[in-house]
């Protein structure tokens, strides 16, 4: 690419990332941050001027206006800033219903790139235009998100494929929005009003880092096709890897209603749905060593039946049996023995808690069930925002005496994203569904037998794949 990369006074359409240094993008994220706080003040002026009767109907579109051009703003910047939008949108209950509305969008549905320069990334990374390359090619993308957006292709072989392609120069864009402390100290407090701005942006550097690598994440994704082929209700698409380079990664296309069609369906389909990501996050975890660690609305689709299509795997965290163990210690001391002194003695020993005298083991125990909750009894447990939110703060909280003797080792940084994603989703499909029992069919010491229709379609499939 020639010509300036900041500034505003290309197209933006010509390129997808409106700015990348840290000045400019610094500038760009106090700029939201000002129109935050300017709509704020202006929506409350309006409100106070408005007559009493239409003061709650003024009020709220003034909120939704500026939630709009928030929302706007962030998508068009992409990186770092739009991942905020994202989280903000299913994470943070504190978040008012416009923002979260208008921020739900950047899931799926962020500004793309313009044609031309979707298809430059392709000819860089495959050596020709993708009117050249694929049978058909969708010049319209079926989704964009903060790294990169996804295009619906054919190949020469009649496959069907979703191709997703890198935005150019977001890779600088997020180097300079998470060394900014400008966005730290003003924007991050705007859009998560009760949790540290801080430890909030240490988990988006983390969270961010591993994406930009698609041909990592295509070696990801391509190993959970390997381990779930076949299966009745998981789906990964196979990764078409001649037809993938730095850049660009191409799928087998997979087809389903997003999340929030999801929300709409019956809550008996909630509920299977629920539980296919339950069992998707605790099975790789606990029989496959690997986690996939961005439980995000935007990266599944649905069908009927339980059935869930798969997509991001830029973040997965591979364990090895000593790291697993360490999970099976907690599941074994705590929910299977209730002993909770000797939960205790494994947090410290694994460096989870520091040795701290002061805390009594109830403390800690009540501290650290709550992460448990779902599976401390049987029967059918409801997830609703509320623990969805309470489990939020304590992933964040810096005023607990138990959050303050906590040091969380490597190993368990990604798995927060259970807590920080898995649970938000399951809370928004207001999930029922013994967790307990689902948990016992894939805990390698319980070794459970089905227990669900679902858990007995797993098991079908197990057997055949073992040849039993």
């Amino acid at each position: 690419m020639t010509g300036p990369t900041d500034g505003d006074d290309l197209d933006p359409g010509s390129r997808p990332v409106t700015h990348r240094s840290r000045l400019a993008r610094g500038s760009a994220a106090l700029r939201v941050a000002g129109r935050l706080g300017a709509g704020h003040a202006v929506g409350a002026l309006q409100t106070r001027l408005a007559p009493p009767e239409r003061r709650e109907a003024v009020a709220a579109a003034a909120e939704l206006r500026t939630a709009r051009q928030v929302s706007d703003a962030l998508g068009g910047m992409k990186g770092a800033l739009m991942k905020l939008g994202q989280m903000a949108s299913f994470l943070d209950d504190e978040l008012p219903e416009a923002y979260r509305v208008a921020l739900a969008e950047l899931q799926t549905d962020a500004p793309p790139m313009a044609p031309e320069l979707a298809a430059s990334v392709v000819a860089d990374a495959l050596g020709d235009r993708p009117e050249r390359i694929f049978a058909s090619w969708d010049e319209r993308p079926l989704a964009a998100a903060s790294i990169g957006q996804v295009h619906r292709a054919v190949t020469r072989t009649g496959l069907a494929v979703a191709v997703k392609v890198q935005y150019p120069g977001v890779a600088e864009a997020i180097e300079s929005d998470l060394a900014n402390t400008a966005l730290v100290a003003r924007l991050l407090p705007m859009l998560f009003p009760s949790l540290d701005a801080t430890v909030l942006a240490e988990e988006l550097r983390a969270r961010l880092g591993e994406e930009l690598d698609y041909e990592h994440e295509a070696r990801n994704q391509q190993r959970f096709a390997d381990a779930y082929r076949g299966h009745p209700f998981i789906h990964v698409p196979e990764v078409v890897s001649e037809l993938s380079g730095p850049g660009v990664l191409t799928a087998e296309l997979a087809e389903g209603a997003r999340f929030a069609e999801l929300e709409t369906w019956s809550q008996h389909e909630r509920d299977l749905a629920g539980e296919t990501l339950f069992r998707f996050v605790f099975r790789g975890i606990n029989r496959l060593g690997m986690f996939n660690g961005d439980p995000h609305p935007g990266n599944y689709l649905f069908r009927p039946g339980g059935r869930v299509s798969f997509l991001d795997f830029g973040l997965v965290k591979y364990f090895t049996p000593d790291e697993t163990a360490v999970f099976n210690r907690m599941i074994e001391t705590l929910v299977l023995a209730g002993d909770g002194e000797a939960y205790r003695r494994v947090l410290e020993d694994i460096g989870l808690l520091r040795p701290t005298p002061s805390l009594s083991t109830d403390e800690v125990v009540a501290f650290f069930a709550h992460f448990h909750r779902l599976v401390l009894e049987r029967g059918p447990v409801h997830v609703d925002h509320a623990y969805a939110s309470e489990t939020l703060r304590r992933v964040f909280d810096t005023t607990s005496p138990v959050a303050r003797a906590v040091d969380l080792p490597p190993m368990f940084v990604v798995v927060q994203r259970i807590n920080l994603g898995l649970y938000a989703l399951l809370a928004r499909l207001g999930a029922t569904v013994d967790w307990r029992s689902v948990a016992e069919e894939l805990w390698p010491m319980t070794d459970g037998p089905p227990s669900t229709e679902l858990g007995h379609q797993e098991a079908a499939w197990a057997a055949s794949r073992d040849g039993t």
